[in-house]
């Protein structure tokens, strides 16, 4: 999901930022990772050159020319050491029978969505539910209310990294038709369409949580965009995808179906977040939550052959070349996550990306928890523990995101 999907100054994980992280359905958990989600892992140098009064470049720093803003390029981690050195989940049950401070914290009791059609098949997994076919990992975030809340807050969040905009693609005046894949709540899509109430704009899903007051020039529909698209060829101006890391097996597969569909000159813009967290200054300790987080999507990625790694392995940016996109261009921002920042633009946007991760990490970690067989408990002792190093004054944390856009030929 964009926005969802689904994520990750739109990522999510980091997480899927996922999204989101916090995973639009992915992300760091549609703003800061985290689930576009998920950022680097922690073992990245520090970065010296983000200084604490810009680390985020402001509105008007964030021109659709500008260049990437000057930061040590994220390094692709290697498959074995995320495997080697991620951590059990005994580990943080252990840490916190030893630490009394660490029940201070408590993971609220989470409700669930009202299940009554057959479209709304939802599967039950640690008392979240997901998409029916969850186990196929098309969508690995959950998409009940709390998922859905912590999306449109990491909207919010992308939309003010972006300098108060929605695209970075150079779109012409008059575009007809727009398609936004992975549209989560359907957040992005809704303000795109009253952006440009001339076009007719189509958000898809595998999970049907979008709301049925939405401007006139908006549609959605229950999708799975890694089959064969169903759109006419040569028909749609503009292709939005955000935070659909881990939800993806074969991204060129993917854009190639959006390079079918795109008219000559239509744009694909993909945004993207980094698989985990790094901290400006001295690097996490590799036993942190913060340091884990990452590591723990990369894992579990692997396990369902559906990649964490989008943002360091420069896979949006490959695919494109492969899928025929040409006048390729990127932009990659730092994304700070807290109250660390002093520069009061910078630090509203940290803090809106705190707020998509705090609002719901179990969400971004309990399909992959399960599936590497974590228990209940070993579980909610990491969330306390990520939680109070989120929030900690001790650390400066931050994710990275990458926006990329192509155009289909003209001839």
């Amino acid at each position: 999901m964009a926005g969802s999907s689904p994520a990750p100054v739109d990522n999510a994980p980091a997480a899927a930022a996922a999204v989101a992280a916090v995973p639009e359905s992915a992300a760091v958990p549609e703003a800061a990772a985290v689930p576009e989600a998920a950022a680097v892992p922690a073992a990245a140098a520090a970065v010296a050159a983000v200084p604490e009064s810009a680390a985020v470049p402001e509105a008007a720093a964030v021109p659709e020319a500008a260049a990437v803003p000057a930061a040590a390029p994220a390094a692709a981690p290697a498959t074995s050491d995320v495997d080697d050195n991620i951590l059990p989940g005994r580990h943080w049950v252990a840490q916190a029978e030893n630490d009394a401070d660490s029940f201070v914290d408590s993971v609220g009791d989470e409700t669930t969505a009202s299940l009554r059609s057959s479209i709304r098949n939802y599967r039950e997994i640690n008392g979240r539910t997901y998409h029916g076919e969850v186990g196929q990992a098309e969508y690995w975030g959950p998409n009940d209310d709390r998922a859905q809340e912590g999306l449109d807050i990491h909207h919010h969040a992308c939309f003010l990294m972006l300098g108060h905009k929605l695209h970075l693609a150079p779109l012409q005046e008059g575009i007809q038709k727009v398609l936004d894949i992975g549209t989560g709540t359907g957040i992005w899509a809704i303000d795109f369409a009253d952006e440009f109430p001339g076009a007719e704009v189509i958000g898809t899903d595998v999970s049907p949580i979008q709301p049925s007051w939405i401007p006139p020039n908006l549609k959605f529909e229950i999708d799975d965009c890694t089959r064969e698209w169903t759109y006419a060829e040569n028909s749609i101006d503009y292709v939005h995808t955000r935070w659909l890391i881990g939800s993806i097996a074969d991204w060129t597969a993917l854009f190639k179906e959006a390079f079918k569909c795109l008219k000559p000159g239509g744009y694909l813009e993909s945004h993207e977040p980094s698989s985990g967290f790094e901290n400006q200054g001295e690097p996490l300790d590799q036993k942190s939550a913060l340091a884990q987080w990452g590591k723990f999507f990369v894992k579990g990625g692997l396990k369902f052959g559906r990649p964490f790694t989008v943002f360091e392995e420069h896979i949006q940016r490959k695919a494109m070349e492969a899928a025929g996109f040409v006048d390729i261009e990127e932009r990659e921002i730092i994304n700070p996550v807290g109250n660390w920042p002093a520069d009061p633009k910078t630090k509203e946007i940290a803090q809106f990306s705190e707020a998509t991760f705090l609002e719901d990490p179990k969400g971004y970690i309990a399909f992959f928890a399960h599936a590497l067989e974590w228990t209940t408990e070993e579980i909610e002792m990491y969330l306390l523990q990520f939680r109070r190093e989120l929030k900690s004054s001790s650390h400066r944390a931050f994710y990275r995101h990458r926006v990329v856009w192509g155009k289909k030929p003209l001839v």
